[in-house]
């Protein structure tokens, strides 16, 4: 059993409810996780207590969570040393036309920070109608016409998560720690059953 890290930034919740996701997935494997808000790390904080470390960061405005930025960038030396992910979430990643757009986001993460994850995930993200005052809801609209059908005005909030792909990539992560560290999964089918 290993123990996970997955610290991510948030800004409307759909980073986090992926975070938790991710954590489910991982647990069930039998490994230790915690997922902890940017925000919410506790002081003193290290890396030190943990075999593998997955960072969540959204999109707002073409730019990450500086505080995720600045985490990574200030303990890029831990963890290049630990089996690590990163994963983003944000409504290009939703839209078959601008994934290249999303990835662009990714990489420019990756030269800021200096740091190289081992595996990388991109997921859509949410609409959070129900939360937005009148000309926010106007500019997301706007922003997310591609992904709105034409004859469907938004009443309410609008996820675009693959789910399936956030519990595949969730267990490839675990599968790459389980592989590197040399440890086994709870969920390993005993073969002589």
């Amino acid at each position: 059993m290993s123990s996970f890290l997955i610290l991510y930034g948030t800004g409307e919740g759909q980073t986090a409810k992926i975070a938790e996701r991710i954590a489910t997935t991982v647990s069930e494997r039998g490994h230790e996780v915690s997922a902890i808000d940017v925000h919410d790390r506790p002081d003193p904080f290290t890396l030190e207590e943990y075999d593998a470390v997955v960072v969540g960061a959204s999109i707002h405005v073409g730019k990450h969570q500086d505080e995720v930025r600045d985490f990574v960038t200030e303990n890029r030396g831990a963890l290049s040393g630990i089996p690590t992910a990163f994963f983003q979430v944000s409504l290009s990643s939703a839209n078959e036309e601008k994934r290249e757009e999303a990835a662009g986001y990714v990489e420019s993460f990756v030269t800021e920070t200096g740091w190289h994850p081992d595996r990388i995930g991109q997921f859509g993200g949410a609409l959070r109608f129900s939360e937005y005052g009148f000309l926010k809801r106007l500019m997301m609209k706007q922003i997310a016409k591609d992904l709105l059908a034409e004859d469907r005005k938004p009443k309410g909030d609008i996820e675009f998560t693959d789910w399936d792909a956030v519990d595949a990539f969730a267990a490839d992560i675990a599968a790459f720690v389980e592989g590197r560290l040399g440890v086994a999964s709870d969920t390993t089918e005993d073969p002589a059953v």
